[in-house]
């Protein structure tokens, strides 16, 4: 069946086209960009109308936890073991509704996940995976607590091997124990962080010989390292060992940023993440205030640093760490790094062809001909339009041609 969005103005993941535009869509595919009216159309084909809204292709968040429900999620310790993968189902729904049609799995998410939304059996968006996050021992990954048990976040399945290893080749060991379970991608631990309460994001972790060894491990399977990076002495040990992009990036200096330019490292902010956990705290929500303490203390400096790293012309893609936070305002990270010098444009951009070229993408991310049918369309012209706000302008979702 043939679908016709009919005098959009359209983000084609880049930049706003001049004037309105009918986008043709065929088979799950884009065939066709036209002026508004000037194409031949059929009778039978289904007509949009993009009348007072914005085309942009499909969302791509790079960092999400979907098996989390929420940084001060405790209800873990006693619920059934299976439950969170039936949370996870609702997730999957909730990001795709909010305009998200793909991300990458920061973490948690196993190979079942990935084949039920690839077979039909659940609707989600398209997804890679980290299946766990690496870590050295008593690192932010590392979840056994200083009461001699093991919080269930993270903890190891059949599904999900323990990510803890350390030492050359403990981690060479480990990288391919999870590219065995699924692994898409590598996810590791350069530094301490905020939601682990007896470690500091300043702080460094995993060795740069550790970390170039994941990362050739990797590669040689054709996948990348994506790392926690905080503190900047781990953000560079990790641009220097090869990462593909660092998450957070709360302290970066002067030669964090000259490295990533260097080597071409992408910077994925979730800025989203330590306001969701102030959020969290605000709501009564049961929280080591060590943790509440230090999201608090890196609110400003997060942001600082993202301004100076778009300025330097850092390639920013847009990941929430949703599970942090709620799942489906995903696009509420669109807004915040707009409030971060980001245009327009570049913030769009963050979440749709930057984050496609990231995940290594060619099909999606963009509105061209023969790219996937995943699709947005936003109440309001946005190439005049704040695109602050979007999170709540969202009015249909289409993927692989489809409306969902």
């Amino acid at each position: 069946m043939v679908t016709v969005f009919t005098n959009a103005q359209v983000f084609d993941g880049t930049r706003f086209i001049p004037g309105r535009r009918d986008v043709v869509v065929d088979g799950g595919r884009i065939t066709a960009i036209t002026e508004a009216g000037q194409g031949s159309h059929n009778a039978s084909d289904t007509f949009v109308d993009c009348s007072e809204r914005t085309l942009v292709p499909g969302i791509i968040d790079c960092h999400v936890h979907l098996m989390s429900a929420g940084a001060a999620s405790t209800s873990a310790f006693h619920d059934p073991f299976s439950l969170p993968f039936y949370s996870s189902v609702r997730h999957m729904e909730e990001t795709l509704a909010g305009g998200v049609t793909t991300m990458r799995d920061a973490g948690g998410t196993d190979l079942g996940a990935k084949v039920a939304v690839d077979t039909g059996v659940v609707r989600g968006p398209r997804m890679t995976i980290a299946v766990t996050i690496m870590s050295q021992t008593g690192g932010h990954g590392d979840f056994h607590l200083v009461s001699g048990s093991d919080s269930p976040f993270l903890a190891p399945h059949p599904g999900r091997p323990s990510g803890v290893a350390d030492g050359v080749d403990g981690v060479r060991r480990k990288t391919r124990e999870l590219l065995r379970a699924g692994a898409d991608h590598i996810k590791i631990c350069s530094t301490g962080g905020v939601l682990s309460p007896r470690d500091d994001p300043r702080h460094s972790q995993f060795t740069e010989e550790e970390i170039a060894v994941i990362v050739a491990e990797a590669a040689a399977q054709g996948a990348h390292v994506m790392s926690h990076a905080q503190g900047a002495p781990g953000i560079k040990n990790a641009v220097r060992a090869g990462v593909r992009s660092i998450e957070h990036g709360i302290y970066l200096d002067d030669e964090a940023i000259d490295l990533m330019l260097e080597h071409g490292t992408f910077l994925v902010p979730t800025l989203q993440a330590p306001r969701a956990v102030i959020k969290a705290a605000e709501a009564g929500a049961s929280l080591p205030q060590s943790v509440i303490d230090k999201a608090h203390a890196v609110i400003e400096t997060h942001h600082e640093s993202i301004v100076r790293a778009h300025e330097a012309g850092i390639r920013i893609a847009m990941g929430t760490d949703a599970g942090v936070g709620p799942h489906g305002k995903n696009l509420e990270e669109i807004s915040l790094l707009a409030g971060a010098g980001l245009s327009s444009a570049e913030a769009l951009a963050a979440g749709t062809s930057v984050a496609a070229d990231l995940l290594g993408h060619d099909d999606r991310g963009r509105i061209a001909p023969d790219a996937l049918a995943d699709l947005v369309l936003v109440d309001g012209d946005l190439s005049s339009d704040d695109v602050r706000g979007i999170e709540d302008r969202v009015s249909e979702v289409w993927l692989d041609g489809t409306r969902v």
